[in-house]
């Protein structure tokens, strides 16, 4: 939790990020994924000064569950001084203690952002999906929650000014609004509404202008004349190479890479990340053909 201090921009976990994505529909199927196709409501999480303080957190802690689908869970959340936002004891359950930073007492409106992040921890536990090391994983669960809908309340926490700051999480706030953007594309949302930060809303446009770019990426038909050039030098360069081809990629540093089969048995192909779920997809290199990503579903029309 950065709490008045520096707040740290860009895209430094994006890949790991895209690892996540990936990781989420494996583990999860695209049928389990879109089960999650409405985000968590604002109303459902709106908690005022006026509300009991225990009250108030247990009825949020519980509409987190709900949105999970843990009917077997049950949240019991209490308030100390810590350093993090929060934290979650990972035990076999049902019960799961979830402890909020003390100034969370007065500042309620960010309250389920925490529980958001620490319920998420609770659901990946029991699908048993994690990423090596602390930070990748808290990564993995920052990601997964705005992609399963609930963590868009992470990125409308994020505040700045020129006094002070505030945000909660692993991501930076244009790394959330990339993940909330894929949603968004994914799932047909449209989460500019929902924001009470005006920092959160420039993030989001911020990361929705990388996600676009996710789909503008030679070989996909929507890419640019001045990628659509590259690919087709790179291209050329890998079949000139006839066998010693394999391994030929983007100079442009492009996502996509040339290879051939054994001694060149087999023909050009291509490889490339989907731009919804970041598998990567391979094709022979053959022209304009229609594929379909078989993680995520998604149709690409492509020009190999």
């Amino acid at each position: 939790m950065a709490d008045g201090g520096p707040v740290v921009h860009g895209y430094p976990h994006l890949e790991t990020v895209r690892s996540a994505i990936t990781a989420l529909y494996k583990r999860l199927s695209y049928d389990s994924v879109h089960t999650f196709d409405a985000s968590i409501a604002p109303a459902d999480v709106a908690f005022s000064d006026q509300d009991d303080l225990y009250l108030g957190v247990q009825r949020v802690a519980r509409e987190m569950v709900r949105h999970l689908r843990l009917p077997d869970a049950r949240m019991i959340v209490g308030f100390r001084e810590m350093e993090h936002a929060a934290n979650v004891e990972l035990t076999a359950g049902p019960e799961y203690f979830i402890e909020l930073n003390d100034r969370f007492r007065t500042h309620r409106r960010d309250i389920g952002a925490a529980l958001a992040h620490e319920v998420m921890h609770v659901y990946l536990h029991r699908l048993d999906l994690t990423f090596p090391g602390t930070r990748d994983n808290e990564i993995l669960t920052d990601t997964a929650t705005t992609y399963l809908g609930a963590g868009w309340l992470l990125l409308d926490a994020y505040r700045e000014d020129g006094a002070s700051s505030q945000k909660l999480g692993y991501l930076t706030p244009e790394e959330f609004g990339y993940v909330l953007a894929k949603r968004a594309i994914a799932f047909g949302e449209a989460p500019e509404t929902w924001f009470t930060s005006a920092q959160a809303y420039t993030a989001y446009t911020k990361g929705l202008a990388q996600a676009r770019r996710d789909e503008q990426q030679p070989p996909l038909t929507a890419a640019g004349w001045t990628g659509r050039r590259r690919y087709a030098k790179d291209r050329r360069y890998a079949l000139e190479r006839g066998p010693d081809g394999a391994g030929v990629s983007g100079a442009g540093g492009g996502a996509y890479s040339f290879s051939r089969g054994p001694a060149g048995a087999e023909p050009l192909r291509v490889s490339f990340p989907c731009p919804t779920c970041q598998q990567r997809i391979r094709l022979p290199a053959r022209g304009r053909m229609r594929a379909r990503c078989t993680l995520c579903r998604t149709v690409l029309e492509c020009d190999t």
